[in-house]
């Protein structure tokens, strides 16, 4: 029995499988301040007989093993959660084995596995909702070095109509701060969900997606490209995204059918969670690998 747990900004869904990615039991609680969020956490998984868990964690985190703060969320903006050990406090409650990665590692790893990018050695998986991320996996492997990818971050060039000054408090108008769902509400005046019925709104949310998928595409080439988050349920985006990709690319790189490459996630919305059980997979093996090599 494996223990899952997909802390995002608004929610953290917390979950128990196998190590097929099968869920057998799970529960959503509001992300509030660890105060309040972490004890139904903890309270939720001592009912289960776990031998791992795995975190896929919003961020930013420190996923460096030999750093000092190896386990935190760092320079989050959330109140109440920057600088907060999310792996010490899970470790405090139960020993065993954690994976921790971000949430969008874990979906992309979950994409691969079992969803939308099974059967390749490649896939990115990029969220657009209360934020913007993106997890990325190379010849089978979850792409991070210094630090994970913080590709919601980048910057865009502006369209020449929006005048929007940009939702992020770190760098105003980058990829999140002009095209998150916040920067949605605050420059149109309501919800996405309230927005459904105005083309333009989308079309310029597709103008800079498209402008971030060429990036990532030229950087990264993956073999597939999945678009979560709650903005993405928008179906309507992705036909525009495909045209704004298209003139931007100019025929540059040979590009497959982008509607069989630009994808929604198979796994639905069950990616991060999914990756989230992949990771505390990874974590078991990798405590058995050393008790067999401790007995050699």
């Amino acid at each position: 029995m494996l223990g899952a747990i997909e802390a995002g900004g608004t929610k953290f869904v917390c979950a128990v499988g196998d190590k097929e990615g099968t869920i057998l039991d799970s529960i959503q609680i509001p992300t509030t301040v660890p105060e309040e969020t972490m004890p139904l956490v903890i309270d939720f998984f001592r009912k289960h007989d776990i031998e791992a868990i795995g975190i896929g964690s919003f961020g930013p985190i420190d996923i460096n093993l030999e750093s000092p703060s190896y386990g935190y969320i760092t320079s989050t903006p959330k109140p109440g959660w920057r600088h907060y050990g999310l792996v010490q406090a899970v470790k405090e409650a139960f020993p065993v084995p954690v994976g921790f990665n971000t949430d969008v590692n874990a979906a992309a790893l979950g994409e691969l596995e079992l969803g939308a990018a099974k059967g390749l050695n490649s896939c990115m998986y990029m969220t657009i909702g209360t934020g913007i991320g993106a997890g990325a996996i190379v010849q089978g492997k979850l792409v991070q070095g210094l630090s994970h990818p913080e590709m919601g971050h980048i910057l865009v060039r502006r369209h020449p109509d929006d005048s929007y000054k940009g939702k992020c408090p770190y760098h105003s108008d980058c990829l999140e701060g002009l095209a998150a769902g916040p920067a949605i509400e605050e420059r149109w005046g309501a919800k996405g969900i309230e927005l459904a019925g105005r083309p333009e709104v989308w079309d310029l949310e597709a103008y800079y997606i498209a402008q971030a998928l060429m990036q990532y595409i030229l950087v990264l080439s993956p073999q597939k490209v999945i678009l979560g988050g709650g903005v993405m349920n928008q179906k309507q985006i992705f036909p525009s995204v495909h045209k704004y990709l298209t003139e931007m690319m100019n025929e540059y790189v040979a590009m497959p059918e982008l509607s069989e490459y630009i994808v929604s996630p198979g796994l639905s919305d069950r990616a991060g969670i999914t990756g989230s059980l992949m990771l505390a997979q990874e974590a078991l093996s990798e405590k058995e690998k050393t008790l067999n090599y401790q007995k050699q």
